[in-house]
């Protein structure tokens, strides 16, 4: 079964760029990749606004989308009192991320692993009675910035936790990007075949050029859902040596959902470049770079013909 792609460019892929893009640019473009056919979004996140200043205006664009938008839009939180102003503001789905190593857990949220297990039951009860989903998401799941390797049988001792076990999904996080296909297939199978049952997602980077493989990789052990951002866009800001997200458009043109053709695939270059424009990021697609080639007899290149129509952010 074909992964599905969840973009997470409004969270992720923006939190490095150092710009707080405005309100309503980040809920036109949310709705556009909607529009696209793109099943799941990663919308933002609750980190506090000084040490993530791009993500500032996150509850204002929970709030500038509808319902039926929203149930296909996920929010990063890493405490109970994060998910009750999400759903104060009208969210509904929870990505509740912690650390598989101490080291980075404490650098990205400010306190050890088992704090964040500690009080995950309560982030749980809040969505649960909210009627919303709930991810357990465990960053650094391959290494460590801080601590090095981390060992597969950590990352299963917190996905076989009694304390995440209402979590709908379980996130397997590649937080620096340096893990390799073979060993992504191996964490992935055995989370899906030694942990409660439930859908696997895989988060990847592409620092060492591994994340469209990794992905698939992932998706043929297990995943369900792949996570991707525009351009490539992303990085944590607590984790030295991690660069962007595994890039949309590579995931799409590799994967070819249902809903994309090239002329799909077109709107969404054209809107990829809009973003990366604004943020005043080199675009790191190269399914992107390719569509802007010369190779005109090849469909999914974007000739002079096939130009993206209302690809920007409007």
């Amino acid at each position: 079964m074909k992964p599905v792609l969840r973009d997470v460019t409004l969270r992720d892929g923006l939190q490095l760029t150092g710009k707080l893009l405005p309100t309503e640019f980040k809920i036109r473009l949310a709705r556009r990749l909607l529009r696209l056919g793109v099943p799941e979004l990663e919308i933002g996140s609750m980190a506090r606004p000084d040490l993530v200043p791009p993500m500032a205006n996150t509850l204002d664009v929970v709030a500038g989308l509808t319902p039926e938008e929203l149930e296909k839009c996920w929010i990063w939180v890493a405490t109970p009192r994060h998910v009750e102003k999400a759903i104060a503001a009208g969210a509904r789905n929870f990505q509740y991320c912690f650390s598989a190593s101490d080291a980075h857990n404490q650098a990205n949220i400010g306190r050890t692993t088992e704090q964040s297990l500690a009080v995950m039951p309560d982030a749980i009860a809040l969505a649960k009675e909210a009627g919303g989903r709930i991810q357990l998401c465990i960053a650094t799941a391959f290494t460590c910035p801080f601590e090095g390797p981390v060992a597969p049988a950590r990352v299963l001792e917190i996905a076989n936790d009694g304390r995440a076990a209402g979590a709908d999904d379980v996130v397997i996080c590649d937080t620096l990007g340096q893990a390799y296909p073979g060993q992504v297939a191996e964490l992935v199978s055995r989370v899906a075949t030694e942990t409660p049952k439930r859908r696997i997602v895989f988060h990847g980077h592409d620092t060492w050029g591994q994340g469209v493989a990794n992905s698939l990789a992932a998706a043929a052990a297990g995943a369900a859902v792949v996570d991707g951002a525009l351009g490539g866009l992303g990085g944590c800001p607590f984790a030295p040596g991690a660069s962007g997200n595994t890039s949309s458009e590579d995931l799409l043109f590799a994967t070819r959902p249902d809903w994309l053709d090239p002329t799909a695939f077109a709107d969404l270059v054209g809107l990829s470049e809009e973003v990366l424009r604004e943020v005043d990021e080199p675009n790191r697609s190269k399914a992107a770079q390719g569509a802007r080639s010369k190779a005109n007899a090849f469909e999914w290149v974007i000739s002079e013909t096939r130009e993206p129509s209302g690809s920007e952010v409007q």
